[in-house]
């Protein structure tokens, strides 16, 4: 079975918290890794996710103990999306 893995980054623009993390990271660009495995038996290509991983600290953060913790991918996505939003937005997410 293949596998792959996609590296990409994401940007907070403000400090945020994710279940699994024991202290709110700072405002960076973040290193975020994603394993997949080929889904077997069908008549196209198609990937399942296994894992979504996050590089602590920020990139902008050098000299830091590097740390790699699993997230949920909707936590995150959702994290994003309330980050995007004005602060003084009714619709922000308050953690």
């Amino acid at each position: 079975m293949a596998a792959r893995t996609t590296e990409t980054t994401v940007t907070f623009t403000r400090p945020f918290t994710l279940t699994g993390l024991d202290r709110p990271q700072p405002a960076g660009v973040y290193r975020l890794e994603t394993d997949e495995e080929e889904v077997p038996g069908l008549s196209f290509v198609a990937f399942r996710r296994t894992a979504t991983m996050l590089h602590l600290p920020a990139l902008s953060t050098p000299g830091h103990a590097a740390e790699v913790v699993p997230v949920d991918p909707a936590e995150l996505t959702a994290a994003l999306e309330a980050d995007r939003i004005d602060p003084s937005s009714p619709h922000r997410r308050q953690k």
